[in-house]
């Protein structure tokens, strides 16, 4: 999975870059003149509560929607005029369930890798890798009807990287897992940081999630970044007993909230998507 031969290396620069990115829905401004710098091989977290403009900005970065003002650059490349470069480089795990329930966990990557235009002479290696990357070898050919929730996200994630992304973008990549589950995909994320180099701009209000795994978190409070640094030094900021959830405290004046199988995963991700 490291070899990114499909659609060739992006551009020289951050693998994410926007400067004054705005979406508007009508009289609403869900994402208001954001500015971010990601730089290549880091984890960057959108920390924030359901409503913020999360997966606003996802939408917006991986050409899903267009935006009202401002640009954005995904490895190297304008998310409005070479979106199909964009597309190429970028793997997205949506917060709605995105496998096929009516398929094995092979079947749903076999269909993906098609979906991606990955030959067939290369098809079965890619497919095995994932399989194997993610753990999820001894259930390939069970439905994933079947699965719990942590496979399913596992799976999904496989599903993304197939084809060698150089930027996943992950929208609230743990919502509705167990703490076992939730622990489990951290993991494999941070294995795929470090074994293919990818950037990964994932989206999240649980803040523990973001201390375990982002290097920069930007804190996003209707629309608007309100801080933005590493972790420990935003709570650093706030008392030497701080926590990234004191730091969402101080911003907002909000409280921060703190799985089952495939129909309980549905459901939550749905709630989730419905929310914000």
């Amino acid at each position: 999975m490291s070899d990114r031969a499909d659609g060739g290396p992006g551009r020289p620069g951050a693998a994410i870059e926007t400067k004054g990115l705005t979406r508007r829905f009508g009289a609403l401004v869900a994402v208001d003149r954001l500015d971010l710098e990601v730089p290549r091989g880091a984890i960057f977290g959108l920390i924030g509560a359901n409503g913020a403009g999360k997966s606003t900005v996802i939408k917006m970065l991986s050409t899903l929607l267009p935006p009202s003002a401002g640009s954005a650059r995904v490895g190297g490349f304008d998310v409005r005029t070479e979106s199909r470069q964009v597309r190429r480089r970028v793997g997205y795990v949506p917060q709605l369930v995105s496998a096929d329930s009516a398929l094995t966990g092979r079947e749903n990557l076999v269909l993906s890798a098609r979906l991606y235009g990955i030959g067939r002479g290369e098809r079965g290696g890619r497919v095995e890798e994932a399989l194997r990357f993610m753990n999820l070898v001894e259930v390939a050919d069970v439905l994933v009807r079947k699965y719990s929730g942590g496979m399913i996200r596992r799976l999904e994630i496989a599903q993304a990287l197939l084809h060698r992304p150089e930027v996943v973008f992950l929208d609230e990549p743990t919502v509705g897992l167990d703490p076992l589950a939730r622990e489990a995909v951290w993991e494999r994320l941070l294995d795929m940081r470090a074994r293919y180099a990818t950037t990964a701009l994932l989206t999240t209000h649980d803040m523990e999630e973001a201390q375990t795994l982002c290097e920069t978190v930007a804190l996003l409070h209707r629309g608007r970044i309100a801080a933005q640094g590493a972790p420990a030094a935003l709570a650093a900021e706030v008392g030497p007993e701080a926590t990234l959830a004191d730091v969402f405290v101080k911003h907002t004046g909000g409280s921060v909230d703190e799985g089952g199988g495939y129909r309980d995963v549905a459901r939550t991700r749905r709630t989730a998507r419905r929310l914000g």
